[in-house]
């Protein structure tokens, strides 16, 4: 097994928890799928934040859906003028037999146009 990276992120329509870990909840489900993982393929996730998401942390949408012994970090991103709101990004170590380039990180909804080169 190789120890590889997934990125992926999406942006919320609005800053509430129980949007956030609905969407945050969204995108990991959909990172595990499309990458076959379980939750024991999981090594760590960071999680960043945009400034002006505040309503809860990111991570908890992960502990609602199970994954309760790998390690996670919440940070905030960049507060860079003109970048795109609302946003929460994810970068998860995972154990994989797969490639590196045949690894899928995963933009949803408007968070595709932040990667539309690996955006799948």
């Amino acid at each position: 097994m190789a120890v590889r990276a997934v990125r992926g992120a999406v942006q919320l329509e609005r800053d509430e928890a129980g949007h956030m870990d609905e969407q945050v909840g969204a995108l990991l489900a959909e990172i595990l799928e499309r990458n076959d993982l379980a939750a024991d393929d999981l090594i760590s996730i960071w999680f960043t934040a945009t400034p002006d998401l505040h309503s809860d942390f990111p991570a908890a949408a992960a502990r609602k859906l199970g994954i309760v012994d790998v390690p996670l970090i919440c940070a905030q991103e960049l507060d860079i003028e003109g970048a795109m709101p609302r946003v929460v990004r994810v970068l998860a170590h995972i154990e994989s037999d797969r490639p590196r380039a045949e690894i899928a990180h995963v933009y949803l909804g408007a968070a595709a146009a932040l990667r539309k080169d690996i955006a799948q």
